[in-house]
């Protein structure tokens, strides 16, 4: 690819993929579909959490409850209102991946669909791939100690797309020497309110918060008072604990796993900083990590209401508690955008000024170069094409890059505020700069770089060349009297390279959406064995799957006498 930096060519973010078939949701306005998803993210993760509960059980009523319960996640919460796409939409995924790899040694359908979603959620959250490897290597063990070699075949077809679709990336990060890079969080890097870590951030992930403000509790009542927030956590996290001694034991050990590995995942992320934002470095959020746990905490919790709960009325009464107890923990999280207590704002069309992007309108090929005073009195350099730096353009070569990568600007920009005589508008324009920004940074801003800030005006107005447009919302923007070169393209080798790659993705995505379409023969199959994944031989069903099911079985007397009458 070539949308980013200057002269930066190499492989895409899988996520990139994942933006695109949801921006063809709305194609008369991709950047709006995300809009829709914010606002339907609620329902949505209620609905997938319902479908990942039909694998656990028959009861309505509890089906209800592991929908709402994954809607409630104050992980998922947390990323609704900073502006996480990834995270968001990961949390998304996960419980359709639930939903069908607990059945992909069944059917090729499933596996198809496993391996389809699996890929997603993968591009979406790469620190989950380690945590989601190992639940596929024991799931294989668990098939093959069984003799279903057809189902460890399926299985192993699971991981075909997301290695395709992860192979170019982990290939240059390999070359540039920084494998643990793939890891990284996809999209604008961000830090927020993450936590430390040390113990006592790691204290607060356990208790199933991804951030030190507890879901909101730290904004609406005094800290003493909010730190009794994850008590509200405490009935589901009980109930799915009982799930080890559960009549379906083996399930629920299964998810307590589950919970485990996402624990753990968290644990580590949180120490692991592979991405930077202004020369600040950035670990990697580990709220993705809360969300593999939550699904097999809220799993067990099932299991133990379904299974070891055999009283009607103390089943309601647990539901009841758990429910209610999410409930209000997700009060602050739901109420944050009308208190203002978001970071979700109805914010501009374009971060750069409007003037850029009234210019950059159409085809035509328009890149800013943005230079950033730091509170440290350092200087912040980045190359906007186009009309805003959107969530597209954004990839992780560059925001894990610990060397400069395609064109090195840097000491050009750096000479460009600094007394130095030389044709500044001429080497911009040689690498195709229409525009010059200079920004200020967010938030507070330092003594340091104010008076930085001050000096490169005064730098910049007293070049040659440069066209003061203004002072804008923001920052001061300045255009190059000269004629900018054209941006350089990839040569014929790397395009054939690009395409190559690219076929051979197609192919194997093309493949798993074939295996995904049910057939009559896979339809049937799946008729025939029970929805419930580890539900007991003589486990009887809660409900019956049709009319016919409710009613015993005619004796041969009764098929005698029904003969006679017909």
């Amino acid at each position: 690819m070539s949308g980013v930096g200057i002269g930066v060519i190499g492989p895409a973010d899988p996520f990139a993929a994942v933006l695109a078939v949801v921006g063809t949701l709305w194609a008369g306005a991709p950047s709006y579909a995300m809009v829709v998803l914010w606002l339907l993210a609620l329902p949505l993760a209620v609905l997938g959490g319902w479908f990942a509960a039909t694998r656990i059980t028959d009861r309505g009523g509890l089906r209800i409850f592991g929908g709402a319960a994954w809607a409630l996640a104050p992980t998922f919460l947390t990323a609704l209102i900073e502006g996480r796409p990834a995270a968001v939409l990961a949390h998304l995924l996960l419980p359709w991946l639930f939903h069908t790899a607990v059945v992909a040694h069944r059917s090729w359908g499933a596996a198809g669909a496993a391996s389809i979603i699996l890929a997603a959620t993968i591009a979406c959250a790469p620190s989950l791939a380690p945590a989601l490897i190992v639940l596929w290597l024991l799931a294989i063990i668990i098939v093959l100690s069984r003799a279903w070699f057809h189902g460890a075949i399926r299985l192993l077809w699971m991981l075909a797309p997301t290695a395709v679709l992860f192979a170019p990336l982990a290939f240059w990060q390999a070359q540039n020497g920084q494998l643990w890079s793939v890891f990284a969080d996809p999209g604008a890097v961000w830090a927020g309110a993450q936590v430390g870590a040390d113990p006592a951030g790691r204290l607060v992930l356990a208790s199933g918060f991804p951030t030190a403000d507890l879901a909101g509790w730290m904004d609406v009542l005094d800290p003493a008072l909010a730190a009794w927030a994850p008590v509200l956590i405490a009935p589901v996290a009980l109930l799915a604990l009982a799930a080890a001694v559960a009549p379906r034991w083996g399930a629920g050990i299964t998810l307590l796993g589950v919970t485990m590995a996402g624990l753990a995942t968290a644990f580590l992320a949180v120490g692991v900083s592979v991405s930077f934002t202004q020369g600040t470095p950035v670990a990697i959020w580990p709220g993705t990590g809360l969300s593999l746990a939550w699904a097999g905490l809220v799993g067990g919790a099932l299991v133990t209401l379904d299974t070891a709960i055999t009283m009607p009325k103390l089943r309601i009464a647990a539901v009841t508690v758990a429910g209610l107890a999410l409930a209000v923990c997700a009060l602050p999280a739901l109420t944050a955008l009308h208190g203002g207590r978001t970071e979700l704002t109805n914010g501009p069309e374009s971060t750069l000024p409007a003037y850029v992007a009234a210019e950059a309108r159409g085809d035509r090929e328009i890149s800013t170069l943005v230079l950033t005073p730091q509170n440290d009195g350092g200087l912040a350099i980045d190359v906007v094409w186009g009309a805003s730096a959107t969530l597209g353009a954004q990839t992780t070569m560059l925001s894990t890059a610990t060397s400069p990568q395609g064109v090195d600007i840097s000491a050009l920009a750096v000479d460009l505020l600094s007394p130095r005589t030389f044709d500044a508008p001429g080497e911009l324009a040689a690498h195709g700069i229409h525009f010059v920004l200079l920004d200020q940074p967010r938030g507070s801003e330092s003594d340091a770089a104010r008076a930085f800030r001050v000096e490169a005006v005064t730098a910049l107005d007293q070049r040659a060349g440069f066209v003061k447009v203004g002072e804008t919302d923001k920052g001061v923007l300045w255009r190059l009297d000269a004629e900018p070169a054209e941006r350089s393209d990839p040569t014929r080798a790397e395009q054939g390279t690009a395409g190559s790659i690219i076929a051979l993705q197609l192919i194997v995505v093309f493949a798993a959406l074939l295996l995904s379409i049910p057939t009559r023969a896979s339809r049937r199959a799946a008729r025939s064995q029970s929805r419930i994944v580890g539900r007991a031989a003589d486990e009887p069903l809660v409900l019956p799957r049709r009319r016919e099911d409710a009613r015993p079985e005619p004796s041969a007397g009764d098929a005698d006498e029904d003969e006679e009458q017909r």
